[in-house]
């Protein structure tokens, strides 16, 4: 019976911490140019202000997106400071909100909006 429990919860916790595919919106992800060729760039994660564990486990190791997750290479000409707070602190898309909160959602949409 533990056993059991103990899997549901773990498939639950899988389910719902997972993110999903990109923007909903239709625009294009910062990885995705004008022939539809990504880019092979990648963030220096040494530079991040905060953690970024809850961030590479769906945009990768170095934020250059995955399966159908984009990348985050470039998002600061994407996106403003304040739009990419909003982003971290309520979602979009199938990305969930509150990944980090407060001076952490704060340093990291300040940082990512410099990645250009």
């Amino acid at each position: 019976m533990k056993n059991k429990l103990l899997a549901v919860l773990f498939g639950t916790t899988l389910v719902l911490g997972a993110c999903g595919g990109g923007d909903s919106d239709g625009d294009k992800t910062p990885n995705e140019n004008a022939g539809g060729a990504e880019e092979t760039a990648s963030i220096n994660m040494d530079d991040a202000p905060v953690s970024t564990a809850s961030c590479v486990s769906c945009h990768g190791g170095s934020f250059e997106g995955q399966s159908s997750n984009p990348s985050l290479v470039g998002v600061g000409s994407k996106y403003s400071e304040d739009e990419i707070l909003d982003i971290i602190e309520n979602g979009k898309g199938s990305m969930p909100g509150g990944m980090m909160k407060g001076e952490d959602a704060e340093k990291m949409a300040a940082w990512l909006a410099e990645q250009k």
